[in-house]
This record gives C-alpha cells, sequence and structure tokens, in this order.
C-alpha cells in the first residue's frame, strides 16, 4: 500500500458518513466535492492514487485511529459500507469468521452442509481455527439453531449468522 499519513489523507479527502469526497481537483476525473472511490469486482471501494489502487475502508480506518491493521473487518460484512462504526481491527481468522455463507451452500446456513449417506444435516464450526462437530440432525431448522448457538458461543461478537 502506497504510504499514506493521516495528515496527507485529511489534505486529499473530507470524509461523510463512510464516504470520502475529494478536496482538490487534480485532473479531469477527479473534481472537489466529488465522491471518491469506484466499487471493485469484490465489493471494495477503491481509489487510485499515484498509480497505486487504495482501499477506501483501509484510508478511512487510517484517516481515524492513525495507524493501519494487517486486517480491517466491515462489521456488517458489507464490504462498501465504510461507516468508522462499521470497521474494525481484526485478525485473519476473526475477519474469516465474519464471512457470510458461501454461494455453494446447498442449505444456505452457514456452518450447515447435507451429508448424503447420512441423510441428515450436518452441522460444523471453526473452534480455535479447527473445524468442531457439533452433531446430525434430521431437521433443517434445529441444525440451525445449533449452528447459529455455537457460533455465538465460539465466535462471540464476531459471529455472522448470514
Amino acid at each position: 500500500m502506497l504510504e499514506l499519513t493521516p495528515e496527507q489523507i485529511k489534505e486529499l479527502f473530507e470524509y461523510r458518513d463512510g464516504d470520502l469526497y475529494w478536496k482538490l481537483s487534480t485532473n479531469h476525473k477527479i473534481a472537489k466535492d466529488k465522491k471518491a472511490g469506484t466499487k471493485n469486482s469484490h465489493g471494495y471501494l477503491t481509489i487510485t492514487l499515484n498509480n497505486k489502487i487504495l482501499k477506501v475502508h483501509r484510508l478511512i480506518f487510517l484517516l481515524h485511529y492513525g495507524y493501519l491493521p494487517k486486517y480491517i473487518d466491515h462489521i456488517n460484512g458489507n464490504r462498501s459500507d465504510n461507516r468508522i462504526e462499521n470497521l474494525r481491527e481484526a485478525t485473519a481468522s476473526q475477519n474469516c469468521l465474519n464471512r457470510s455463507v458461501q454461494s455453494n451452500n446447498k442449505a444456505n446456513i452457514k456452518n450447515v452442509s447435507w451429508h448424503t449417506r447420512d441423510k441428515k444435516w450436518q452441522v460444523f464450526v471453526t473452534v480455535n481455527k479447527q473445524s468442531k462437530y457439533f452433531g446430525s440432525f434430521k431437521d433443517l431448522e434445529l441444525a440451525e439453531l445449533v449452528a447459529v448457538e455455537a457460533r455465538d458461543k465460539f465466535h462471540k461478537e464476531y459471529a455472522n449468522h448470514g
């Protein structure tokens, strides 16, 4: 990442409710008071500055806290919601715990999968970086309840149920 200080960010941008706005016009693409950033293919807002692509949420975090952690988590899971109250420092594993249900999940319920041979729903939840088995259930709703309770217990504030 381009080494920017909070002071340099303040010179270039104004922060307003999760967005950065240019403070000055530098070329025909950048106009004063224009919202900065475009959404990339992963859903993050990015800014190109000095031929470097920078993620807006990282600039906002640096601007508010004065330092840049290795990982920043979007609490509500929305990668383009860069309000400072939606951003928190995280470890790599905490950031992964807060992911949404994967698109290839047939149950569409996080940590619940279908076991074909047993014809039951199984619950596996990551605990201390290891996949832990929480049981098999004929009832999908019961499997979901067990998964939610396990995430709440072990993932705490990083539990994401969607």
